[in-house]
């Protein structure tokens, strides 16, 4: 395969449990055997066998291993720095190791500074088709969450930082939130405790659609933070294109207040 190409595409046709493997300055594939090791990391064979931020000191000479055992390929992170994986699961050097699913993983090793290094894996499934150009067929419309009036600019009030596409935004707490609601439209009765109450009501329909991130307390996991589901909430909405920069022309420009103090 040439290393222009990337595994995101698929692979073609192979053995089930077949495990691909690519970085900027390599490829291989392995056989689903048990017991076998692909090492992967800054150094050389045969301490490695795919090379990846050769030129980056913070990346180690052997950063990561996949081991093929009770029929799955199971990911280990054997370096200093962290291994990235979607979703923004973290595996340290002490994290058990990981099974992967069929299909395409990305990784990304972290180096020096702002620096990830990609380590594309793709474990052949029973239906693999290989690469397939999809150039011609119709764009799929992102999943979009019903939302009404009020539940908008509830919305786009408590999650104004996410949709600046602040680099780590938290929501507005709910008294600061009422107090712009209340400017914004004094008619309407806002206050913390229906704040509390609408966001409960959209955390509870989303939840049942099948919305990406948790936005419900997990009993058998204790009771989080009501401000961590918040956080799920906005994030997954505006991600999702529900929620989108003009939303927050429904803060009118005469009622913007200078950029909330910190919470």
């Amino acid at each position: 395969m040439p290393l222009s190409a990337s595994l995101a595409r698929g692979v073609a046709p192979s053995t089930p449990g077949m495990l691909h493997a690519r970085t900027l300055t390599g490829d291989l594939s392995a056989p689903p055997r048990p017991g076998l090791t692909v090492r992967f990391g800054r150094g050389e064979k045969p301490d490695v066998d795919l090379g990846v931020g050769v030129d980056d000191l913070r990346v180690s000479r052997r950063h990561g291993e996949l081991t093929y055992r009770q029929g799955q390929w199971w990911l280990r992170n054997t370096g200093r720095q962290l291994v990235r994986l979607p979703r923004g699961t973290m595996m340290h050097l002490s994290t058990e190791p990981i099974p992967l699913d069929t299909g395409y993983t990305p990784l990304f090793v972290r180096g020096s500074g702002y620096r990830e290094h990609l380590v594309e894996l793709y474990v052949a499934g029973h239906d693999d088709q290989g690469p397939v150009s999809r150039r011609r067929a119709e764009t799929l419309r992102p999943e979009i969450w019903p939302l009404d009036d009020d539940e908008r600019l509830l919305l786009a009030v408590l999650g104004q930082r996410y949709l600046l596409y602040e680099e780590d935004p938290r929501p507005l707490t709910y008294a600061t939130a009422a107090k712009q609601l209340m400017y914004l439209r004094p008619d309407a009765g806002w206050n913390e405790r229906k704040i509390e109450y609408r966001v409960e009501a959209v955390r509870r329909r989303l939840h049942s659609t099948g919305f990406r991130y948790p936005v419900m307390h997990d009993k058998s996991q204790g009771r989080p933070a009501d401000n961590g589901l918040l956080h799920n909430l906005l994030k997954g909405l505006v991600e999702s294109t529900t929620l989108v920069p003009p939303d927050l022309d429904l803060i009118e420009d005469d009622a913007l207040w200078p950029d909330p103090a910190p919470e």
